[in-house]
Formats: C-alpha cells, sequence, structure tokens
C-alpha cells in the first residue's frame, strides 16, 4: 500500500476535511476511488474536491457535519501499488520502490539497506540502515550521491562524500 495523503482539520461546518495529499497533481488523489485508510475496515471516499494553497479541501461520503470529519483528523490514505502508473522518467521513483533496497558503495561493500525517503524540507534524503551495526546513515537522494539505482536488480549505489562515508570516525 502506498501512503497518498493525510486527512486534516475539519474545513468549515459541513463535514468537509483538509487533506494533505503527497501526489503531485493533489487533486489527482480524487481519480483513485475508494482509498484505504489508517482505521482498519473504513475506506474513504472522496464526493467533491478543491485545491488551495497548500490543501485539498475535500467532502467525503458518509461525512456530513464538522464532528464527524473532526474524528478523521489524522488518518492516512493509502492505494494499493499496483493502481499507480509507472514512473514516465528513469530517474523518477515511488519512495516504496527504493525501501527495502540493499545499499551498496561503488566498490560493491554493501553498508545497509534503504529504510525510508525522509524529507525535511531541503529535498530527499535516503535513511539506510546497517543491520549488522544497527547504525543509521542519511544520504542527500542526489544523481550525485545515487549515480545508480536497480529496483529491478534490488539494490541502488552509493557514492557518499568523504566525510560521510561508513565506519569512518570524525576527526578530534
Amino acid at each position: 500500500m502506498i501512503l497518498m495523503g493525510r486527512i486534516g482539520a475539519a474545513h468549515g461546518i459541513k463535514g468537509e476535511v483538509r487533506i494533505q495529499s503527497f501526489t503531485e497533481d493533489p487533486m489527482a488523489l480524487v481519480d483513485y476511488g475508494p482509498l484505504v485508510t489508517s482505521k482498519p475496515g473504513f475506506t474513504v471516499t472522496i464526493l467533491s474536491a478543491r485545491t488551495t494553497t497548500n490543501v485539498l479541501v475535500a467532502r467525503l461520503a458518509g461525512v456530513s457535519d464538522r464532528a464527524a470529519a473532526e474524528k478523521l483528523n489524522g488518518v492516512e490514505l493509502f492505494v494499493p501499488r499496483a493502481l499507480l502508473p509507472e514512473p514516465e522518467d528513469e530517474d523518477d521513483f515511488y519512495h516504496a520502490d527504493l525501501i527495502g533496497l540493499r545499499a551498496r558503495l561503488i566498490d560493491g561493500t554493501e553498508i545497509g539497506v534503504v529504510a525510508a525517503v525522509p524529507n525535511f524540507g531541503a529535498g530527499d534524503l535516503l535513511e539506510i540502515r546497517d543491520p549488522r551495526a544497527g547504525d543509521t546513515y542519511l544520504y542527500p537522494f542526489s544523481k550525485a550521491v545515487v549515480p545508480e539505482i536497480r529496483i529491478a536488480d534490488g539494490y541502488l549505489v552509493i557514492a557518499p562524500p568523504v566525510e560521510a562515508e561508513p565506519g569512518e570516525e570524525e576527526p578530534d
């Protein structure tokens, strides 16, 4: 399942909700039909939506007042990976396709597994977790640092800046 959005605060008194969409086009969320949620057994159907400056404002099936909308704050929205189109550009990836890939240095040394693809505002990062040592490393997700991604083969290549190579101690 792929996280596509997160319901936020209620919007107005008629049951609309704000949705933080994780799609390139926020309105695309409407086209996926019923969305699986983080509440077991609960699905969401978007009846109508409009975009605002930074969120989608939506009317959901079965939600007709502010009290019902407020109960959905924080609910995450998912779709099966199979419903998503394949990326058109060879340099585009779904985060879910990267998670679990083995991470190797250019010389082939395995340094861990992609655990997450966080973004704290300055661009995507790859969180690489070394299961043997329990260490975690963050690398910028850029062509310079990640020159090769082989999803079908289950790995990607990391070319870390010299000062960030795993296992090296920082000078005193």
